[in-house]
């Protein structure tokens, strides 16, 4: 009895005692375990209750000595705790509770809370940002693993969870504009930290600086091949329309949406009628803007060109001067023209304006055969079909000579002599012309002054003019030829100056 006594005059008026010890970690990081126990310092005592309290609040009770945990500490979690046991003393009811002394627990930060930034910080459409999601572990828990997460609008990002804290995006574009948000944790011990939501809104660069031009082989819009017209702008951000135009009308030739500062509209085989005005025009929905107009000029390749000869009479014979005449139909000027006899050339002739070039030819014996002629220009020659001539010789003069009576009248010794041939007379091409017979044996022994002269008769071959001395019986000469009754034989008169 006596000892009972001593016990409870012994006991702290506040009811605190050493008797009991509140057992807690010394240090406590976000994510930790936490684990309390409440331990007495002698066993010869029973428990009747143990309570343990954060500031001043009863977080838990049990009927005996247990431990209490908290599975993974945040921040709110720090405090002053304690814990408190009531004995099972049935001969001293009114005996109070027996109270630990205080701890403080503070749990420290593993992490802050990250930050998310976005370079540049102007995000303008087309081009990269770079996301970052700013944090840094405690240097006493400097080995635990961080991983970060980028969401936008509630979607993740990129791959999902990576080790880096950065998250590059190759182009932003207006439908990119939202809520964005990183998330930062550690795998061990598990903490998850979410940044401030920062919105982004993606700017859009009118279009600027429109221009037309076209891709040609060659420089050269050709009927047939294919044109390529490619409309450009130097800026201009997003979704870009371009149309094509022809100027004379106005009509849309084409059109095509797409994100590019630049696009293609091919025209296949171009024809003829596809020379004009051309302009385009480009919208990323700031208003369109159109470009300077562009002339196309459309060339035309030559076609197959038709060879015609023509000759002063039915038949050429040699001495004729024949014209020919190479055009073709179809063709961009300027085009050159070759002639050709028997594959070897004759010479060429231009047509600056288009149509049709001439070349004259003084035929000889030599050129009977196949003629041809090629029309270029520039785009691809191409060779008529061939034309045969084919050329008639030389008359055989066999005609009686003419004297004319004026000579004999005026000058008694001397005369011209001249001959005609007629084209019925006209012998074989490979035959030779002959000295015309005269009434003087040396008349065959002359040569003839002037030959080959056309009088303008279409039935006229050859003339042929010898001046000769009449012998003393030029009266009866001259007599003797004017009775002469071929129809072939032309007279005149020729008075020598």
């Amino acid at each position: 009895m006596l000892l009972w006594s001593l016990l409870v005059i012994l006991a702290p008026v506040d009811g605190k005692s050493d008797w009991l010890t509140l057992v807690a970690p010394s240090a406590v990081f976000e994510g930790d375990r936490i684990d309390l126990t409440c331990q007495k310092k002698n066993n010869w005592w029973k428990v009747k209750r143990v309570s343990y309290y954060k500031d001043g609040e009863e977080l838990q009770l049990s009927s005996e000595l247990s431990n209490f945990s908290i599975q993974r500490a945040v921040l709110s979690d720090s405090g002053t705790y304690h814990c408190a046991v009531a004995p099972d003393w049935p001969l001293f009811p009114f005996q109070k509770e027996k109270t630990s002394r205080s701890v403080r627990i503070e749990v420290q930060e593993l992490f802050p809370r990250p930050v998310l930034t976005v370079s540049p910080s102007r995000a303008i459409e087309g081009n990269p940002v770079t996301l970052t999601c700013e944090t840094k572990l405690s240097p006493q828990r400097s080995d635990a693993q961080l991983r970060f997460c980028f969401f936008r609008d509630g979607r993740a990002l990129g791959s999902g969870w990576s080790s880096s804290p950065e998250l590059r995006v190759p182009a932003m574009w207006s439908g990119d504009s939202g809520s964005y948000w990183c998330e930062a944790e550690t795998a061990t011990p598990s903490v998850r930290k979410q940044s401030l939501q920062l919105q982004i809104h993606v700017h859009r660069v009118p279009v600027s600086n429109i221009s037309l031009e076209m891709r040609a082989p060659r420089g050269q819009v050709i009927e047939g091949r294919n044109l390529v017209l490619l409309c450009s702008v130097t800026e201009g951000t997003g979704n870009i329309t371009f149309s094509w135009h022809r100027e004379a009308t106005g009509t849309s030739v084409g059109k095509k949406t797409q994100r590019s500062l630049s696009v293609e509209l091919e025209v296949p085989a171009v024809q003829e009628r596809d020379a004009g005005r051309y302009y385009c025009r480009a919208d990323n929905g700031h208003g369109p803007i159109q470009s300077k107009v562009l002339s196309i000029l459309v060339r035309i390749p030559v076609s197959c060109p038709i060879l015609s000869i023509t000759a002063p009479r039915a038949q050429a014979v040699e001495g004729d001067v024949v014209e020919l005449r190479c055009e073709a139909q179809r063709g961009s000027p300027p085009i050159l023209y070759r002639f050709y006899y028997e594959d070897i050339p004759l010479g060429n002739s231009s047509a600056p304006s288009g149509g049709g070039a001439s070349f004259n030819l003084s035929l000889t014996a030599e050129h009977s055969g196949n003629y041809s002629c090629e029309a270029d220009n520039g785009l691809g020659a191409r060779r008529s079909e061939v034309v045969p001539l084919s050329l008639s010789g030389r008359h055989s003069v066999t005609n009686a000579l003419s004297l004319s009576p004026a000579c004999l009248l005026s000058f008694p010794g001397t005369c011209l002599v001249v001959s005609f041939l007629s084209l019925r007379d006209v012998p074989s091409a490979n035959s030779q012309a002959s000295i015309p017979s005269s009434p003087s044996p040396a008349i065959e022994d002359l040569q003839p002054d002037y030959v080959n002269v056309d009088p303008g008769d279409g039935d006229v071959a050859y003339s042929f003019v010898w001046s000769i001395q009449l012998p003393e019986d030029s009266e009866n000469t001259r007599r003797t030829i004017l009775e002469n009754k071929d129809s072939h034989v032309i007279y005149s008169g020729v008075k020598e100056m």
